[in-house]
């Protein structure tokens, strides 16, 4: 018996800075500006709003004429350099990948203009154990589908700020990200980021570039994300399933 069945949707985006081409992302259509000015923000090409003048969609035109809204140009705000890219790096990612293609670690190790290790915020182990059903409650489109990560920002009191999904989970963060970007947010100080499935060296390093203090996820983390999130001061929660939960790094910021 066949039946209609419901699927994410994934599609190539590229972002260009100043009409060059430097990263295609494979990603779920949505948000996409956001997800530009994260990608930017957590690479380290930009440091704030103030260095974008303006994002807009170019020709990316179909079969059929129509724009295909497949190809977004950052244009950066006068005096703001356009950065090299460097041929170590390989801006090329998958849906499943984000780090794949790097040509080393020292390569992704960036340099934040925050430091989580300095802000002094706390979170309670009871409003962690909330955060997953706030997010899994917002994710629309993961209730359809079921093929979707999400990644969701919260104040340590619990209150939700802004839930993002995306096939791919880096995605989902820098469109969270993004959208902080866009409300001059950054660095996200007194912030949970909490994501819906493991925790990576990106993951971790993208919080780090955004000041976020704590990282959270529902399920595991990577050795060299511990490792990243020890070095920069970043709180590390995983298995964060219910009240149990794991915490790896920086754990005075979590109180009873």
């Amino acid at each position: 018996m066949s039946r209609p069945e419901t699927v994410v949707v994934e599609e190539p985006l590229e972002i260009r800075v100043n009409g060059t081409a430097i990263t295609v992302t494979m990603r779920t259509p949505g948000s996409d500006v956001e997800l530009a000015q994260g990608f930017l923000l957590t690479e380290g090409l930009v440091k704030s709003r103030s260095d974008i003048h303006s994002v807009r969609y170019c020709r990316g035109v179909g079969e059929d004429g129509s724009n295909t809204y497949n190809v977004l140009d950052v244009t950066l705000a006068a005096g703001v350099e356009l950065p090299a890219v460097d041929i170590t790096r390989n801006f090329y990612m998958t849906s499943a990948c984000g780090v794949c293609g790097k040509a080393s670690l020292d390569a992704v190790r960036l340099a934040s203009r925050y430091i989580p290790r300095d802000d002094p915020c706390t979170v309670t182990s009871t409003t962690l154990a909330t955060m997953p059903a706030q997010l899994r409650g917002a994710q629309k489109v993961f209730k359809s589908t079921g093929g979707l990560h999400g990644a969701a920002l919260l104040r340590t009191d619990g209150r939700l700020l802004v839930v993002r999904e995306d096939i791919g989970r880096h995605n989902a963060v820098d469109k969270v990200i993004g959208w902080a970007l866009e409300h001059h947010a950054l660095p996200l100080t007194g912030t949970v980021l909490l994501v819906s499935g493991r925790v990576s060296f990106e993951l971790a390093q993208k919080a780090v570039m955004a000041g976020v203090p704590i990282l959270a996820a529902v399920s595991a983390p990577s050795s060299l994300a511990v490792e990243l999130a020890a070095e920069s001061g970043l709180t590390l929660v995983a298995f964060l399933r219910g009240e149990s939960m794991n915490v790896y790094t920086c754990p005075a910021r979590v109180t009873h």
